[in-house]
């Protein structure tokens, strides 16, 4: 047969043909071949799935660089192998929860009978659950490991699979590398044990949503202002995700009793047939939700992304027109509350502390200094801020932490971001601010008042298949060998390579080592750059998807609200005038 595949990808091709696979999937790479679909072909085959940021992840058909029966089953017997080398002599417990993606049922049933088949105990809600739920589960439940089936915010062709560790975080070094290297000693299909033992298999539900719930109620700092604001007017939207399972049900705990629900995007839908993409970030997402929040003269939009670990939200601005916040000012906001609160009740007594990523708000940093608490930076991914969670434990009080990409949480007892008590609390702050005779969006302005007005953009480029993630490859190349000399009229002094560890100083040329081994911090490929006047642009391409994203900072200060305005049109060209000189607009 005559190919245009290079040898490493024929092989895995044949391997496929001729091995151990079901009749089906043999019969669809064919049509391929019948077809000609050769571009198809190669990116289902030229690499296998890999660990990234978020984990395994990808679109779902035939092929080792793709999701179904076999990807699926080789990850969770390279987990599985790897746990029950870790924790020998132990009974090895599992949870694993999935959300309403195609094929999220099946896969979390495949990823219980591996794990069973292996002698492992497995905890599986029986029906679609919230990313933070499962992290909570696993605290709870004494679990050494989970597993949650998501793609989380992507289009309706991918699916996903996270792998948690004992505390409810994410894997992270050694880990992570650790399970690829497992998984990568799996040569062959056969060694993956597909026969689940039923005995093994717990179904969980209820038992774990009440206990859930309660916790996220003990979140609150001022249950007497949801008491006087209990009507106030909450719209939500699920988004055809998982949402819908508790989100309504935590804010009635919480007292409040004007919910009112986005009826087309309520059932769970893995095609998401409402939204061109399920992601709270993008307004279209959000348009049923904005339409029902003017019908009603609602007080407050809230979003969930499919498993719900992310929330997009919208408030009346100071012209009475609903605005959507962005992750930056949502998270500020949240941290904002916090820092406060506890000031007020005094608990803040120098142990405390938040944790952010690198390519969020720098001003949380510069509130956390004001407030005398320590403000933790991390590498992009939640798995970061729950290590250092960890790492602290015991040493200082987490206080909250969040991530430009709409992810927030709220205590310990997640180790994950949590949009369910994300929900309770933006919820609560918007209590708060109307039982002040203020909008959520005043509290914005007034904290911009206080600390600088940060305004933040983001542009994302996605680059499809194998010759994307080349090119993305080249464009980071391109940055490190000739980084920009001026961004939007400011001359760039820095620039942090978290690749080499190494930050520059381009005035003198001096070399620092970023310190490794610090929490959060590792080798990545991220690029920095700072300006002389306070700007800051990041490049990080994703770990798990031919995409690179570019995040934007910039700030001037904010002396009274009339300002607001003029400040924010100067702030959105500045950010505007950075893509143009990074030649990305």
């Amino acid at each position: 047969m005559t190919t245009a595949f290079d040898s490493a990808t024929q092989a895995t091709i044949d391997q496929w043909l001729n091995g151990n696979y079901d009749a089906e999937t043999k019969a669809e790479i064919r049509k391929l071949l019948d077809n000609g679909e050769t571009t198809e072909l190669t990116d289902s085959f030229y690499r296998s799935l890999e660990f990234g940021t978020g984990g395994l992840r990808g679109v779902i058909g035939v092929g080792s660089n793709r999701m179904n029966r076999y990807t699926v089953g080789a990850a969770t017997q390279g987990l599985a192998n790897y746990l029950n080398a870790t924790f020998p002599d132990q009974q090895i417990k599992v949870a694993i929860a999935h959300d309403s993606r195609r094929m999220s049922p099946e896969f979390a049933r495949i990823v219980a009978d591996i794990f069973s088949a292996n002698g492992i105990e497995v905890y599986l809600f029986s029906a679609l659950r919230p990313t933070p739920e499962l992290s909570f589960a696993i605290r709870q439940l004494g679990c050494q490991s989970g597993i949650v089936v998501t793609a989380s915010h992507n289009p309706p062709e991918y699916n996903g699979y996270k792998a948690y560790w004992n505390d409810g975080g994410q894997v992270v070094a050694p880990h992570d590398k650790n399970i690829i290297t497992e998984v990568n000693k799996i040569t062959s299909i056969d060694e993956v044990k597909f026969e689940g033992v039923p005995e093994k298999i717990h179904l969980i539900d209820e038992e774990i949503d009440r206990v859930y719930v309660e916790r996220i109620k003990s979140n609150s700092i001022n249950p007497d202002v949801i008491a006087r604001q209990k009507d106030l007017n909450i719209v939500f939207t699920p988004i055809h995700g998982t949402g819908i399972t508790l989100v309504p049900r935590v804010l009635e705990a919480l007292g409040f009793t004007n919910v009112n629900i986005v009826e087309e995007q309520a059932q769970p839908d893995g095609n998401f047939p409402t939204v061109k993409s399920p992601n709270p970030e993008e307004r279209d997402a959000m348009r049923l939700a904005l339409e029902k929040a003017e019908a009603l003269n609602a007080d407050l939009i809230m979003a969930t992304d499919p498993d719900a670990d992310r929330v997009g939200s919208g408030a009346r601005n100071h012209h009475g027109e609903f605005e959507l916040l962005n992750g930056n000012q949502m998270a500020s906001l949240i941290i904002y509350y916090l820092l406060q609160a506890w000031q007020d009740a005094g608990k803040l007594k120098g142990k405390e502390f938040v944790a952010k990523t690198i390519v969020t708000t720098d001003l949380i940093d510069k509130m956390c200094e004001q407030y005398g608490v320590s403000c933790y930076n991390t590498l992009t991914g939640f798995k970061y801020i729950a290590q250092i969670i960890r790492e602290l434990e015991g040493q200082q009080q987490f206080i909250g932490g969040g991530e430009e990409s709409y992810g927030y949480l709220i205590g310990d007892f997640v180790r994950d971001k949590d949009a369910i008590a994300s929900c309770a609390m933006i919820a609560e702050l918007t209590a708060y601010a109307k039982d002040k005779g203020l909008s959520l969006f005043d509290l914005l302005m007034e904290m911009y008042q206080k600390f600088g007005f940060y305004y933040e953009g983001l542009i994302s480029l996605t680059k499809k298949g194998k010759t994307g993630a080349e090119e993305i490859q080249q464009m980071m190349a391109d940055f490190r060998a000739n980084p920009p000399r001026q961004i939007a009229g400011s001359e760039v002094v820095r620039v942090d390579d978290y690749k080499a560890l190494e930050r520059t100083d381009l005035k003198t040329g001096e070399k620092t080592a970023i310190e490794a081994g610090k929490m959060g911090i590792e080798a990545s490929n991220v690029l920095q750059f700072f300006t002389a006047d306070g700007s800051k642009v990041s490049a990080r391409p994703s770990g798990t998807e031919p995409k690179i994203k570019f995040y934007v900072s910039v700030n001037e200060p904010l002396t009274n609200k009339e300002d607001f305005d003029a400040v924010y049109d100067k702030l959105k060209q500045k950010v505007q005038s950075v893509m143009t000189d990074l030649k990305l607009s």
